[in-house]
């Protein structure tokens, strides 16, 4: 982050509510940022576990045409889409610095237990991306983790231009992929037919037969929604070129916010203030007008996929560090709200794989077999219900065991059970 005072980032530190009471050195404006990211990103990823995969970002792939269903998606694309993610990739680069310094003050070699803990993370992620969820994002963030230890040592001035150069890289990529759209849209060749209609299975209006397979599968045994798992899921290698540069850019702002204290609480309200009217101000109407755009070309593919892979890039940037400035504004040390979303934050691994867990449960024909029948606007219901669980076992859990379930497999696979990095 910038010392240049607009917005003032040179706050005096507020070092009382940064550490959360009776849990060692545990940073509660980190942990507060984990739960309301963890929390808040089931809003983004309840069309990913109940709808076909278009309708993750186009309305109109499937979900129900209905006024409240097209609602629903023009809210989220507004005030959610991306930034959630984002929090989680900003609080994984910060995570990172702190990890590795805590390694190195206890006499290890940081680097080389960051990437143990990363190698141990792509592995769980392969597991959650093969047998339980398609939308898995902890491989992908495992290999950019690996990426992203080779700017650690960066000031925070040089963090902040190196994560817009990334962000750069990644709206280069996005054009190109939108140049060559745009060129397959006459479709005059079998090669820019099969360009065309690859990109309406991920971000168009897909005939309801091309969608057949993948509901059939979801809706089928576990087994069966695993063998299509496999089948149709993305490279995480070739991800890490696609997606990765986007993903590296919110990782290294991360590092840049922890090394200036922005994550941990330090800033002063003014200067958090500023940051969250100045980001929240700029980006959600800029979403808003993005989304509009998408209804005014009736839901195009070469829209959705404009906004998806090029227009939005800076704006999530910017708009995920307004959300986090807003959400330390809020944080009531020893609060009931902010203690409970704290705890879900220490387990926020455990509570991400849980929440795909019991959606999928919900969604697919291992469970209640639901996927693709509800509409949009309905899914939203769960989000509540499974909010309140993390509230209320995370804290119970974490009264009577140091970690969560998930982390401490983490823990014990990453630096074995004496607890210490080798």
């Amino acid at each position: 982050m910038s010392d240049d005072p607009a917005p003032d980032p040179a706050p005096a530190p507020t070092p009382a509510p940064t550490t959360m009471p009776g849990a060692g050195a545990r940073l509660l404006a980190l942990d507060v940022l984990r739960g309301v990211a963890v929390m808040a990103i089931l809003l983004a990823n309840l069309p990913g576990f109940a709808l076909p995969d278009p309708a993750y970002s186009n309305p109109m792939a499937w979900g129900g045409q209905r006024p409240i269903d097209i609602v629903v998606w023009f809210l989220t694309e507004t005030f959610i889409n991306g930034r959630m993610r984002g929090l989680f990739s900003l609080l994984f680069g910060a995570s990172t610095l702190l990890v590795i310094q805590r390694a190195d003050a206890a006499g290890g070699n940081g680097a080389s237990f960051h990437l143990r803990r990363m190698a141990v993370l792509f592995v769980l992620g392969l597991v959650h991306l093969t047998f339980i969820w398609t939308g898995d994002i902890l491989a992908h963030y495992a290999l950019v983790g690996i990426v992203a230890l080779a700017f650690v040592g960066l000031a925070p001035k040089a963090l902040c231009w190196t994560a817009a150069a990334f962000a750069g890289l990644s709206m280069a990529l996005g054009w190109l992929e939108c140049l060559g759209l745009f060129a397959a849209a006459g479709r005059d060749t079998p090669q820019m037919a099969a360009l065309w209609d690859g990109y309406q299975s991920a971000f168009g209006i897909p005939s309801p037969a091309s969608l057949a397979p993948e509901i059939a599968a979801m809706r089928g045994p576990w087994w069966g929604a695993t063998a299509f798992r496999l089948a149709h899921n993305g490279n995480p290698l070739l991800d890490l070129v696609q997606i990765g540069p986007d993903t590296l850019s919110a990782m290294l702002l991360g590092m840049a916010a922890f090394k200036s204290g922005f994550v941990t609480g330090s800033w002063s309200r003014v200067a958090y203030r500023r940051w969250a009217v100045f980001a929240l101000g700029l980006t959600i109407p800029a979403y808003a007008a993005m989304a509009l755009v998408v209804m005014a070309s009736g839901y195009d593919v070469r829209s959705v996929t404009l906004v998806e892979l090029f227009l939005n890039i800076p704006f999530r940037l910017i708009g995920t560090l307004g959300y986090a400035a807003l959400i330390l504004l809020l944080m009531r040390p020893d609060g009931w709200w902010t203690t409970r979303i704290a705890a879900a934050g220490r387990m926020a691994f455990t509570n991400y794989i849980a929440t795909s867990i019991v959606m999928t449960t919900i969604f697919y024909g291992h469970g209640l077999g639901q996927f693709a029948f509800w509409h949009r606007a309905q899914l939203y219901v769960l989000a509540p219900i499974m909010w309140g669980l993390m509230l209320l076992w995370s804290k119970p859990w974490l009264a009577r065991f140091d970690h969560g379930p998930l982390e401490r497999i983490w823990r014990l696979a990453s630096h074995g059970p004496a607890g210490e990095p080798r």
